[in-house]
């Protein structure tokens, strides 16, 4: 797609016919039936776990196009909960311009409650433990290491995973095995590698460095392991131009970290109420989004 700042913004959704189940942080979530959801990816920005009044016009509807891209290249490696159910049988006429680019139904699974976070370059929070203890969320890492520097391999750094409004845990891979088992942890941190290599060395083909990545599973009915929520987009990844990459500093990014950057020039305590902020950087985040998907997508 190839949207632009005309495009109303939609801060969410309400779509009378369905059961809305939750609002997160950007996605709003509704019942199809007892197997399926409907999950629309609002414009709504969302950093520091605070949800902010303001949108990113379109930024629901890239983040979708993105998401299900990835979906498509990565099957070979592990399923996904997209369904094969079409939108356009459960909305509306009239809602379905504003929907179907931004919308997916998906499989309904068990959601594991570990994020898999794979990072191949120190920055971050994984930067300033590293600063503080020589260490990346536990891991042992080479003294002397600098800023954005990639490391030998990625590493796998899981989270416990947090409600709405509050902040993700960095835990141990051991606190990850007490969560989910030691056979699904072992799995979680070898798919989400093999993912996050995958997509790397795409990325690197098109002049983009995949500097670190969030996953989200979840179980199906026979506790097989399935890929879920979005994938490898600009809200869960770090994205750097590749021309403009150095290190020993934060490059620039193609992803909200444009925003994050904003925001810690302010007299703010990352809780709510969130600040303002001004059109010209809401645009150039936009754009960033829209170049993102662009250069990933193109054929």
């Amino acid at each position: 797609m190839n949207a632009t700042n005309t495009t109303p913004a939609i801060f969410e959704t309400n779509i009378e016919n369905l059961e809305l189940i939750a609002r997160g942080k950007v996605r709003d979530i509704y019942r199809i039936d007892d197997k399926h959801m409907l999950i629309v990816s609002t414009d709504r920005l969302s950093a520091f776990d605070v949800v902010f009044e303001q949108t990113i016009p379109t930024k629901g509807a890239l983040l979708t196009q993105v998401s299900n891209f990835w979906f498509a290249r990565s099957a070979h490696i592990i399923q996904n909960h997209l369904s094969n159910l079409n939108i356009e049988d459960f909305v509306s006429a009239e809602a379905l311009p504003q929907l179907r680019s931004r919308s997916i139904i998906v499989k309904q699974l068990k959601t594991l409650p570990v994020e898999a976070i794979v990072r191949g370059y120190i920055i971050g929070s994984g930067w300033k433990d590293y600063q503080a203890t020589g260490e990346l969320c536990g891991i042992k890492l080479p003294k002397g290491l600098q800023q954005a520097e990639q490391l030998a391999e990625p590493i796998f750094t899981p989270s416990s995973k947090a409600a709405v409004g509050d902040h993700d845990i960095n835990i141990s891979f051991d606190h990850a095995i007490e969560l989910i088992g030691e056979d699904m942890a072992n799995q979680v941190r070898d798919v989400s590698i093999a993912l996050y290599k995958m997509a790397s060395d795409y990325a690197q083909e098109r002049g983009i460095i995949i500097a670190d990545t969030k996953f989200e599973f979840g179980v199906d009915e026979n506790n097989q392991l399935v890929l879920i929520d979005e994938i490898l987009t600009p809200d869960s990844s770090r994205y750097w131009p590749a021309n403009q990459y150095q290190k020993g500093m934060s490059p620039p990014s193609y992803d909200k970290q444009f925003i994050r950057d904003y925001l810690e020039t302010l007299d703010w305590n990352k809780t709510p109420p969130a600040p303002n902020i001004p059109q010209d950087i809401i645009d150039k985040t936009q754009q960033k989004y829209q170049d993102v998907h662009d250069i990933l997508t193109r054929n």
